[in-house]
């Protein structure tokens, strides 16, 4: 065996060895997850209030305002993040000063640790616009911290479909606008999933950002200027601040986990759908 052999298969020994690891990381964790927390989950669970600070009780509420906080977020971050997307990658050159610009703030954007949004909605949403503690304030903030998130993918996306698309549609004069909602969205649209879902992930993981915009209050929101209190910062409560509530954060994380697989799934069952009908078309 030479060096050269020996070296490839310590390598992809290595490689072997980190894709287990993770995978073994993955399992442990969620079958940790899932068996303090499946004995507690039933109807109950998911309908009914808070009771004793989480010992007892459900957490109905607590999926409703998570789920208001994650809508407001998506209806404001992928709208924006669409439209500065393609701007960055059909509308403009990589060179100009002000393309290099916005990159470089949504590069600097995401670096930003997620307390120093919080902080930031709390003095711009809930102060300064007044809305309080409130479901709308963090949803805003957390449409700030997904933004360049969604961007970036939106844009790579975009950047991948390749140029004999555009260069087609040029020579059969097809409007830009046409070509790029036609053509280039469905070509691009594993982009835009892949973005989707981490723009979703970090969304329903966040707590420090929400903390300090959305509230601490676990009754039922009757509007979006009402406060909530989402999954994530329900399950640190429990497991912090809450003599007993381990079960209760243990079934609650497993609530956030299939809540985010069943969102996810329905995210690609939609994009596949809108793939399906433009081809189509």
């Amino acid at each position: 065996m030479t060096d050269k052999t020996l070296s490839q298969d310590l390598i992809c020994g290595f490689i072997w060895c980190v894709a287990l690891g993770i995978t073994f990381m993955f399992c442990w964790i969620l079958f940790d997850i899932i068996s303090h927390g499946i004995p507690e989950i039933s109807w109950t669970f998911l309908t009914s209030s808070v009771q004793q600070a989480g010992r007892s009780g459900g957490i109905g509420p607590i999926i409703i305002s998570t789920l208001l906080i994650l809508l407001v977020c998506l209806c404001v971050s992928i709208p924006l993040a669409l439209a500065t997307a393609i701007l960055l990658s059909e509308f403009s050159n990589s060179h100009q000063r002000f393309t290099r610009l916005i990159s470089t703030s949504l590069e600097i954007l995401a670096g930003i640790p997620s307390i120093v949004f919080g902080l930031f909605g709390n003095a711009f949403f809930c102060i300064i616009c007044g809305l309080g503690f409130s479901i709308l304030s963090g949803g805003l903030t957390l449409a700030c911290m997904v933004l360049p998130i969604l961007t970036r993918s939106i844009e790579i996306g975009l950047r991948s479909v390749s140029d004999d698309y555009r260069l087609a549609g040029a020579a059969l004069a097809i409007p830009r606008v046409k070509l790029l909602w036609r053509i280039i969205l469905p070509a691009a649209t594993p982009g835009l999933v892949a973005g989707l879902m981490l723009g979703i992930g970090r969304a329903l993981a966040e707590t420090a950002a929400l903390i300090f915009t959305s509230g601490y209050v676990d009754r039922m929101p009757g509007s979006l200027l009402d406060s909530g209190r989402a999954l994530s910062i329900h399950i640190y409560d429990l497991a912090m601040n809450v003599s007993g509530g381990e079960t209760n954060a243990y079934a609650t994380a497993l609530i956030l986990l299939v809540l985010l697989l069943v969102i996810n799934l329905v995210a690609q069952w939609l994009s596949h759908r809108f793939l399906y009908r433009k081809v189509q078309l």
